[in-house]
């Protein structure tokens, strides 16, 4: 039923708010990650996240920027994984490798809508918010083909709801999302909560990262470099992207690499990973 083949992207990105924008190359991805841009509920709903996490909880982003960056990332992590794997949806008859990265696209683009209610279970109520988006969305990308659209569906909450450092990832286009997810850490963009303004251990760990890039291992498909200028960015990465990635389904795919100042730190605390 399907074809598969993938050409593999080689190069070191870094994780940014405009990675994302090197990824729109398929048509469906384009109109999807256009939709999800201008759509007004959804940026609305995003912009209530971000009442939720940063003006309320005083947490770190969680909002368009955030969305905007999971989506690169996890688009990145995706390719470099596909030109090793076939991807999970493709593999299962579910649907083309260029819907694939939709569902990529989306699971990271609205994984955190669910901070509009709360952050506690924000995974589960990301699901419940999401879903009558993505039929309204769905229909206009795949407009002559409702089938496939339910498909869609189906992976995209499975993504929402897996982000959860708590909840096992059941395919490689949800694990590509939870992983980038993580990866938004640089300058102060750490994904695990920290009251801002507080000096502690997460908010130093946090303006410790300076950078985060994304390339094609040799050990692993993917390598992830985490550059910080003080070896306090550790705690970040244990306790965030090490998490995330323990539970991604991709975990034997991606290796984590510290860097401080450009040298490698080598970790006296085992991985947890």
């Amino acid at each position: 039923m399907l074809s598969y083949s993938v050409k593999v992207v080689t190069k070191m990105v870094v994780v940014s708010p405009d990675l994302v924008y090197s990824h729109l190359k398929e048509p469906q991805v384009a109109n999807m990650f256009r939709l999800l841009e201008n759509d007004a509920e959804v940026q609305g709903c995003l912009r209530m996240a971000n009442v939720m996490a940063v003006d309320r909880l005083m947490y770190n982003d969680h909002g368009p920027v955030h969305s905007r960056i999971a989506s690169g990332s996890a688009l990145q992590i995706f390719e470099i994984l596909s030109g090793k794997v076939m991807p999970t949806t493709v593999k299962n008859d579910v649907c083309s490798l260029e819907d694939a990265k939709v569902i990529v696209l989306c699971g990271a683009y609205l994984h955190d809508i669910g901070n509009v209610v709360h952050r506690v279970d924000h995974h589960i109520h990301g699901c419940t918010i999401a879903n009558p988006i993505l039929d309204r969305l769905l229909r206009k990308v795949y407009p002559k083909d409702p089938a496939l659209s339910i498909r869609l569906r189906s992976e995209i909450l499975h993504s929402i709801f897996s982000h959860d450092e708590e909840v096992e990832c059941l395919s490689m286009e949800a694990g590509a999302a939870k992983v980038a997810d993580g990866t938004d850490m640089a300058e102060g963009r750490a994904r695990i909560p920290y009251k801002t303004g507080k000096v502690d251990i997460h908010s130093l760990s946090a303006l410790s990262i300076t950078k985060v890039e994304i390339e094609r291992g040799n050990r692993k498909p993917v390598q992830i470099l985490v550059n910080m200028n003080n070896p306090a960015g550790v705690f970040q990465i244990e306790e965030v992207l090490e998490r995330k990635i323990k539970t991604s389904g991709i975990q034997d795919l991606v290796e984590v690499v510290a860097l401080e100042k450009g040298v490698k730190i080598e970790r006296t605390v085992p991985s947890k990973v």
